[in-house]
C-alpha cells in the first residue's frame, strides 16, 4: 500500500478490499476503521463507509470510502457491477442460496446446453425481478429477512433491473458457472432462482464473487487481513 497519512484518509480515499467469504461488509469496514483509529491516529468519529453491500456468502470487491470521499458512495453504488459464480440446477432454497437448506427438488433430464444458452437470452436487458425474502429490503419498516425468519408470508413487489451481460462459462450439471454484468439493485440470488424456473426446473446460488464495480477491479483489491500490516508499514516509513 502506498504511504498515506492520517490527513490523506481524512481528505478522502477509495480503498479496494477483497472481502473474504463469511465476513459481512460491516465487519470488513469496522476492521479497517479500528486499524485506522489505532494505527493512523484518526479520530473515532471519522467518516468511513462502503459502496454496495456484499452478503456474507459472497466474496470479492468492496469499495471502502474514507473522509470526504464518503460523499462519493452514492455515485459509486450506481455503477455497473460484475459478478462470477455458480448456479446449482435442480433444487431451490428459501433464501435462493446456501443460507438455508434445500426445500424443493426438480427434474433436470430435459436440460441441455442448448436450453441453457437459449434461457440466458431471456434475461438480457431490462427485466422485472423480485428480491429474495431473505434480504435487507424493508417492508412496512421491517427488513424482509426478519419476516422470513419469523415464518411470515410477505408480498414482495418486483423492481426493474438491467442485465448488461450474461455469459455461461462452464456447464457441468447440476452446476453452471456464469459471469454477469448488471445494474445497481440486481440480486444474483434472484437471478439464480428465476433462471431455474425459466427452464421449468429449479436453481439456487452456491457461490458468488464480485469482480468489478465500474472501472474498479478486484485484482487490485487489498486483503483485509493484511490491510493493518500494510498500514503499519506505510506509517513506520514516515
Amino acid at each position: 500500500m502506498e504511504r498515506l497519512t492520517a490527513e490523506d484518509f481524512l481528505n478522502g480515499q477509495i480503498i479496494l478490499i477483497d472481502k473474504p467469504l463469511h465476513w459481512t461488509s460491516f465487519q470488513a469496514v469496522n476492521k479497517m476503521k479500528y486499524a485506522l483509529i489505532n494505527k493512523a491516529g484518526l479520530p473515532k468519529k471519522f467518516k468511513i463507509g462502503h459502496a454496495g453491500t456484499l452478503d456474507p456468502l459472497a466474496s470479492g470487491l468492496l469499495l471502502v470510502c474514507t473522509g470526504k470521499f464518503t460523499k462519493k458512495i452514492t455515485e459509486l453504488q450506481g455503477q455497473a457491477k460484475e459478478y462470477t459464480g455458480t448456479f446449482y440446477i435442480g433444487a431451490t432454497t428459501p433464501s435462493y442460496d446456501l443460507e438455508t437448506e434445500i426445500d424443493k427438488t426438480f427434474d433436470t433430464s430435459h436440460i441441455d446446453d442448448t436450453l441453457i444458452h437459449e434461457t440466458v437470452k431471456q434475461f438480457l436487458g431490462e427485466i422485472d425481478q423480485k428480491p429474495p425474502i431473505f434480504s435487507a429490503i424493508k417492508k412496512d419498516g421491517i427488513r424482509l429477512y426478519e419476516h422470513a425468519r419469523a415464518g411470515e408470508t410477505v408480498e414482495i413487489a418486483t423492481r426493474k433491473t438491467t442485465i448488461h451481460e450474461f455469459e455461461i462459462t462452464r456447464i457441468a450439471l447440476p452446476e453452471i458457472d456464469f459471469r454477469v454484468v448488471c445494474s445497481k439493485g440486481t440480486y444474483i440470488r434472484s437471478l439464480a432462482f428465476d433462471f431455474g424456473k425459466a427452464m421449468n426446473s429449479g436453481s439456487h446460488l452456491t457461490s458468488l464473487r464480485r469482480t468489478k464495480i465500474g472501472s474498479y477491479n478486484v485484482v487490485n483489491g487489498n486483503d483485509i487481513i493484511k490491510f493493518e500490516v500494510s498500514l503499519n508499514n506505510s506509517l513506520d516509513e514516515e
